[in-house]
């Protein structure tokens, strides 16, 4: 048993740390990847060490990376900020947004030069045979079935209030941003929340409708980040504002729709344009991004199973002849169990921040049930014989646990610590989502922009991972295990 830590920790050592330098960090849909991409390349090609983390799953937990430092500038919008952040839907002008961000140590950079703002959009087919060109003519069409995203469902300045102001009667579903599109293609839903910079209008022919009632608000892009980040970072990344308008941001996001455009190429050829990096400067090979994202999947997965089993393993041993206390520990492990683990990796945010930390302790939550079960039952089921004879030999209590009650029950522990890594490494990749990066990042990156190529990325991988965990576990065994005990032998 004492082989696998030390095999776990020989990994870790080969791990490279955490680079310093500045953390750029993005949100789940393909603008930000972008904007995010164009700030890291400009920085790193004056110098900067940059660490990316993008795909954080919704601006909650991105501002809660910024509040945190867990990141140190990302893309934001003005209507996000007042109505999110701020708290103060009221807050429309840009100077009064740019003191109260002060007032939190924050601060927006000059904007980039656009608007992109929430609208509802529908295909150009319904618009014509209904005759729906604005938002409040689809009160006379109730039967419309609406999907948005499950942020603007929630927001202040989302879908409830966008129904109390027009008036409108149809109930709405959540659905990912990136999906919504192909929902509307195949005619699975009718109505859609779209950003206005989207590069899928064009490409999928939608109609947006006009917000006749004026009720979104400007939503400006600029970089949001705080005020201990060094002046000449936060001078580059002011050399961006005023750029991009309306038009440019739309083109570059349907740039990227293309599965053989990468964003790397995409902001390379934005910042050659304006003169401010040359092209192919910062080249960020697949191959690389793989070995990187990898390296951190394993750093991820190894950290919290070797706390699981630690912790696990000792406390299970500890308290298997105290049935009250065993049931106890049980029933905790249960209960992280069925906490959704996109869930329980945001309940962590508010006490750790965003990152690898409450990714680590959220595996190790999710890894904790298979291990102390299995060790649990695997002790219970020891005949007493075999206690009663260990006990006439005057062994002690650590060497009943060496030579006879951990060898017997060596099996089944091993089978709990092959289902808890096998779970550990399917969850990490959600890890993702929260900015802990590792094969998870292809993934979401992916979902954003519906690119299949970029999911197998993540997803093939992550499942050699699995294999490979199955063929260690198979190694492990057959030294720690006797013969006639192993798995698959009568």
């Amino acid at each position: 048993m004492s082989r696998f830590p030390i095999l776990v920790v020989g990994i870790l050592v080969l791990l490279p740390p955490r680079a310093d330098g500045i953390v750029i960090g993005g949100k789940a849909f393909a603008e930000s990847y972008i904007l995010a991409e164009v700030a890291a390349r400009l920085l790193e090609h004056h110098g900067h060490t940059v660490e990316r983390r993008q795909g954080l799953n919704g601006t909650k937990i991105a501002f809660e990376g910024l509040r945190t430092r867990a990141i140190d500038v990302y893309p934001e919008y003005t209507g996000t900020i007042s109505e999110v952040i701020l708290q103060k839907p009221d807050l429309r002008d840009l100077e009064s947004i740019i003191e109260a961000l002060a007032e939190l140590n924050l601060e927006l950079l000059p904007p980039l030069g656009f608007d992109n703002s929430y609208a509802l959009a529908v295909t150009r087919r319904l618009a014509e045979t209904l005759d729906v060109t604005r938002i409040s003519d689809l009160r006379s069409h109730p039967e419309l079935r609406v999907a948005l995203p499950h942020e603007f469902l929630s927001r202040s300045d989302g879908w409830n209030g966008l129904k109390e102001t027009y008036g409108l009667s149809q109930a709405a579903r959540g659905i990912e941003h990136s999906l919504a599109y192909q929902a509307i293609e195949s005619a699975q839903v009718d109505v859609i929340a779209v950003y206005t910079t989207d590069g899928e209008i064009i490409r999928s022919d939608l109609v947006v409708l006009d917000d006749d009632f004026g009720y979104f608000p400007t939503y400006l892009a600029a970089f949001l980040t705080h005020k201990e980040l060094p002046r000449e970072v936060r001078d580059l990344l002011a050399r961006l504002s005023g750029r991009i308008d309306n038009d440019r941001m739309r083109q570059m996001n349907l740039a990227v729709l293309d599965s053989s455009v990468r964003i790397e190429d995409v902001a390379a050829a934005f910042l050659d344009e304006e003169d401010l990096v040359s092209a192919g400067h910062g080249a960020s090979p697949i191959v690389a991004g793989l070995w990187r994202n990898t390296q951190r999947h394993l750093k991820l997965t190894a950290l919290a199973l070797l706390a699981a089993i630690g912790i696990g393993v000792g406390i299970a041993m500890a308290v298997h002849r105290q049935r009250t206390l065993s049931n106890a520990f049980l029933y905790f492990a249960g209960l992280m169990q069925t906490v959704p683990s996109i869930a329980l990796l945001a309940l962590m945010i508010p006490l750790v921040g965003v990152g690898q930390k409450p990714a680590v302790i959220a595996l190790f939550l999710y890894s904790l049930l298979p291990i102390a079960r299995s060790t649990i039952a695997a002790m219970l089921a020891i005949p007493p014989g075999y206690r009663q004879v260990a006990a006439a030999m005057a062994m002690t209590r650590t060497q009943e646990l060496r030579y006879v009650f951990l060898p017997l029950a060596m099996p089944h522990v091993l089978a709990g610590i092959r289902t808890a890594a096998v779970i550990c490494i399917g969850t990490a990749t959600l890890a993702a989502f929260i900015g802990a990066g590792g094969l998870g990042d292809p993934i979401v990156t992916g979902l954003a922009l519906n690119d299949t190529g970029l999911i197998l990325q993540g997803a093939i991988p992550a499942a050699i991972l699995a294999i490979g965990t199955e063929l260690l576990f198979g190694m492990i065994e057959r030294i720690l295990v006797v013969p006639h005990m192993r798995s698959g032998r009568l």
